[in-house]
């Protein structure tokens, strides 16, 4: 027999795989898509203990990415666009009578966002909302910008319905992609159930927008002149000139019957 040692092998010790303090393990280098995280989306920070940032996970800018690409994508899905494919540029008529301000004003708008608010003014049925529609799908297309659409009151319905306990999304994450939508387009302001607090969920998306200057496109068929129809305080942050180009439109109802509107097909200009 053999003696126990010559049986029993010495076991080997086990490599010691350590990684650097705020670093990561290193994967298959053929499957890594980010060289910064390695795909773990986070990094900690290289701090010594006592940091108030030790021990904290911070993203990584790939995951920063695919967070704002979901949201993105979030609020294309619920702007609908779909059902309005026929509302472009190409599609409108900038001849109709009293119409071509308003269309110079939404195409310039579309071009270069910027840090400005655009607001349409005008009675039913002459074109607003094609406009406005506009915008989105040329910003969407053109400046790769995620845009939010919404006709007032249905965003008010939208925002209640996240209080709902069998909600997919809760109120706070909702609320806060829609204020801070990288462009927000509301269509038809002033038809909303005027309601306290429809008051002060509009007001607080308006204020956070017009205090960071993030472009917003806002249409209306409220008469202006009559009070109440539109909280004072977004009333006053619309129509401040220095961020706000308001087109006043003059036109009549396309909608009535043997409206000869004609459907143009101008070339789109950038």
């Amino acid at each position: 027999m053999k003696p126990i040692g010559d049986v029993m092998k010495p076991i080997p010790k086990p490599a010691e795989n350590r990684t650097p303090r705020g670093a990561v393990k290193i994967r298959n280098k053929e499957s890594v898509r980010c060289p910064i995280c390695q795909d773990a989306g986070y990094l900690r920070a290289n701090v010594p203990v006592g940091h108030p940032s030790f021990g904290r996970l911070f993203p990584c800018d790939c995951k920063t990415q695919e967070l704002n690409e979901q949201r993105n994508d979030e609020l294309r899905r619920l702007s609908n666009l779909d059902t309005f494919s026929n509302h472009t540029f190409e599609s409108f008529d900038p001849d109709l009578a009293g119409m071509d301000e308003a269309y110079e004003a939404a195409l310039t708008f579309a071009q270069e966002p910027g840090h400005r608010w655009l607001f349409l003014s005008g009675p039913c049925g002459v074109g607003k909302t094609h406009l406005a529609v506009a915008i989105a799908r040329y910003a969407m297309e053109w400046h790769r910008m995620s845009a939010y659409f919404a006709v007032v009151p249905d965003l008010l319905d939208h925002l209640r319905s996240t209080f709902d306990p069998n909600s997919a999304a809760g109120y706070d994450e909702r609320f806060s992609s829609i204020r801070t939508a990288p462009l927000l387009i509301l269509d038809d302001l002033g038809t909303e159930n005027a309601t306290p607090w429809a008051r002060e969920k509009l007001y607080q998306i308006i204020n956070h927008r017009y205090s960071e200057q993030l472009p917003t496109v806002i249409t209306t068929n409220v008469d202006l002149s009559a009070k109440g129809k539109i909280d004072e305080r977004i009333y006053s942050r619309i129509m401040d000139h220095r961020l706000t180009e308001h087109v006043a439109i003059e036109a009549d109802d396309f909608r009535l019957a043997g409206d000869p509107r004609r459907m143009r097909r101008p070339q789109r200009r950038r």
